[in-house]
């Protein structure tokens, strides 16, 4: 889910100069595409594809390209059997180094062929773009990690640490089977690592193929659901009362609505409004380089407040997204229903903002029920210099002049499951977006053929980097 970098691009202002067009690709971009496009064109819709299928191709490849039945874990729980994964490991030199993990989820959003302009399940290259149903999201990040680990076969590559890929579903639906939390929970020793590089990064563009800026997701927002709900005797419609469910449940969702959390910081947070405030070169950007030094600063947060992403980027959010209630239209509601969604800032349990909720409504008549999946709230991982440094390296010889901005996601990806056992998790710069978003969860999912082509270069040597200096 990618939940950032579409959302930047008016943040991130500083202009460098593209990297210049490539004639035709390589021969290696070419064997990287037909890995790509068999990912894509595989369905892994929950609804009608399969997950265990994709991982099955790609462990097919990587069988061909030598590794061994020990070195690959095909998984599916039983009562899941389309929603499986794949765990390859590249053995390392060193058994004191501890390996590095590269997550990514196979798993897609639902689409419709009526919908589209093309077959969503067929790649196509048109116009400077690969189409298709996750070409973004997340199976160009997924591809280029078993493309990765062929590379590394085939050049007889020697790591000092292991190099470990994870390919797993669930992620796109809640509720699902989720392939990551299932190892977190079944084999945390098979995905065991000092950290992992995961979707929630990456580049923002101009729409033209002018690079703007690169960021690195360090945390996000936990994820939680709850159901509010008001019952009552009802009665005949011709003779209302006050104490009416509709009404009582409206109250408390006008409370809801009027509620503001209060602004709060991570050191990554802190860090990105003080870097992608300086580069914006406008008021908002001022108010949040002032933020960043003074988080008490009323006038910069209210500035900051008009852009809707940074003032989510700032609090706890709590929202209503469904509504229901009464049973007849010539009868009083003996019931009213609404569903609270909640992106809760790191640091704070799903019960705190259950609690924190039911002060706000305050009628004991409303009942609050956080609803299943109940997802876990792990720290942000740290700024570490071990970690973005090697990114802003790579990022000076791709891009030069262009700063590694680490972010906060709005959203949740897999990380957390990750964070929740003591693995940090972060979203690798590299490949960029447009500003529309490419059509992510949307119609026409697209990715620009340069993005990804020179993304997967820039990641192919990150992970050297990591995996060379353990």
């Amino acid at each position: 889910m990618k939940t950032l970098t579409a959302l930047l691009t008016s943040t991130l202002l500083l202009a460098t100069p593209a990297i210049a067009a490539q004639a035709s690709p390589r021969p290696d971009q070419l064997a990287f595409r037909d890995l790509y496009r068999e990912l894509v064109e595989t369905n892994t819709t929950l609804s009608s594809g399969s997950c265990t299928l994709a991982a099955e191709r790609m462990a097919a490849r990587l069988r061909t390209a030598g590794f061994t039945e020990d070195q690959l874990t095909l998984f599916a729980a039983p009562d899941h059997p389309k929603e499986g994964g794949l765990v390859a490991v590249y053995p390392g030199s060193d058994p004191a180094a501890k390996p590095i993990l590269l997550i990514a989820h196979i798993d897609v959003v639902e689409a419709k062929r009526e919908d589209w302009q093309r077959d969503p399940f067929r790649m196509v290259e048109e116009n400077g773009y690969f189409y298709g149903r996750g070409t973004g999201d997340d199976k160009a990040q997924a591809a280029v990690w078993i493309d990765t680990l062929i590379r590394f076969k085939q050049e007889a590559y020697q790591p000092k640490r292991a190099v470990k890929v994870a390919l797993t579903c669930g992620e796109e639906t809640n509720g699902a089977f989720n392939g990551a939390e299932w190892l977190a929970a079944n084999r945390r020793e098979l995905i065991d690592a000092e950290f992992a590089l995961n979707e929630g990064g990456g580049g923002d563009s101009d729409g033209k193929g002018k690079v703007l800026g690169q960021t690195v997701q360090i945390g996000e927002k936990t994820f939680a659901n709850f159901r509010l709900e008001t019952r009552n005797p009802g009665g005949h419609s011709s003779v209302p009362v006050p104490d009416n469910a509709i009404y009582q449940l409206a109250h408390a969702l006008t409370r809801i609505e009027a509620h503001e959390f209060p602004l709060e910081m991570t050191d990554t947070t802190r860090r990105f409004f003080a870097e992608a405030g300086a580069v914006r070169g406008d008021a908002i950007g001022d108010a949040m380089a002032a933020l960043a030094r003074d988080p008490d600063d009323k006038e910069a947060e209210a500035l900051v407040n008009s852009d809707r992403f940074l003032h989510s980027n700032l609090r706890t959010t709590c929202v209503a997204t469904l509504l229901d209630g009464g049973h007849a239209a010539n009868a009083l509601p003996q019931r009213a229903g609404a569903n609270i969604n909640c992106r809760i800032f790191p640091g704070h349990p799903i019960e705190e903002i259950k609690a924190e909720l039911e002060r706000i409504i305050d009628d004991p008549g409303v009942t609050v029920t956080q609803l299943p999946p109940k997802r876990p709230a792990p720290p942000a991982p740290p700024l570490d210099a071990r970690v973005i440094g090697p990114m802003q390296t790579l990022v000076d010889k791709y891009w030069p002049g262009l700063k590694v901005i680490p972010s906060m996601a709005n959203g949740y990806t897999d990380a957390t499951f990750l964070g929740a056992v003591g693995i940090p998790a972060y979203g690798v710069p590299g490949m960029w977006g447009d500003p529309d978003g490419n059509g992510v969860h949307g119609l026409d999912e697209r990715m620009e053929v340069r993005s990804v082509y020179v993304g997967r270069d820039y990641l192919y040597d990150l992970i050297k980097a990591y995996a060379d200096n353990p």
